[in-house]
């Protein structure tokens, strides 16, 4: 019951956002994620996610130990990324890349948990591809990572 509220939530948002020509308009798609979001939430109330002053929601699950990394930092995470609608788009093990290189949600997100910690990101489509069409990713798609940070140097 809850996926198909969920569902419907998101159509009924996606819908919304539908335009005939019109600019995009990046404060309307804030609102849409926020509201997409906080739906997914709602219909998911087992996360506890907390919103991040950029527009990010995360919930570390595991704060592992030692120091945190920092932009500059390359890190070394395990990861899988989902749509809301459960799809998942991109997963890898070991994967090593400067944060700095990442999508924004992730260089906001991952340092707030150290070595051996794990996090779950839910990531506005700002700050992920935003309005752009990245392989099997929709443009304005809100995404969902859970990541294992490994190490960073």
């Amino acid at each position: 019951m809850k996926r198909y509220i969920l569902l419907l939530g998101v159509i009924i948002i996606t819908l919304a956002s539908c335009t005939d020509g019109a600019p995009f308009d990046a404060a309307k798609q804030a609102r849409l994620d926020d509201s997409t979001i906080r739906v997914y939430l709602a219909a998911n109330p087992s996360i506890k996610a907390v919103k991040d002053t950029s527009g990010l929601y995360y919930q570390v699950i595991n704060p592992g130990k030692g120091a945190n990394p920092t932009a500059e930092s390359t890190v070394t995470v395990n990861y899988a990324g989902k749509l809301l609608n459960g799809t998942e788009f991109d997963s890898g093990k070991g994967f090593t890349s400067p944060l700095a290189g990442l999508i924004p949600g992730w260089q906001v997100g991952i340092p707030h948990v150290k070595p051996g910690g794990r996090i779950l990101l839910i990531i506005p489509s700002a700050m992920g591809y935003a309005n752009n069409e990245a392989g099997s990713i929709p443009p304005n798609s809100v995404l969902l990572f859970d990541i294992d940070l490994l190490s960073f140097k």
